[in-house]
């Protein structure tokens, strides 16, 4: 029995660059977390733009379940990056 398609998630924001890092080391001597764009999306509806799961999935075309677990990856890498100063790579989607 094969997995369920994933959905096509509607991702409206862009990138602002290629990477999040801290200052003064190159980008090649830190860890590097890829941070998927349907992440950044999820951070931007439900943490700048102050939406509700619920909400944010109807606008992303996929359930607030689906919100939420998106979410409660892209906190964590935000903040391992963060606290241990690793660098957040932006990648467009999950391989």
């Amino acid at each position: 029995m094969s997995p369920r398609p994933k959905k096509i998630r509607r991702c409206e924001g862009r990138f602002c660059g290629r990477a999040f890092k801290p200052t003064g080391i190159s980008l090649p001597d830190l860890k590097q977390i890829p941070l998927y764009r349907d992440e950044l999306e999820a951070l931007k509806l439900c943490d700048l733009e102050g939406m509700f799961q619920e909400q944010a999935g109807e606008r992303m075309g996929v359930s607030r379940g689906t919100v939420q677990r998106i979410l409660t990856s892209a906190r964590r890498k935000v903040a391992e990056a963060l606290t241990t100063g690793a660098a957040l790579v932006f990648e467009e989607d999950r391989r």
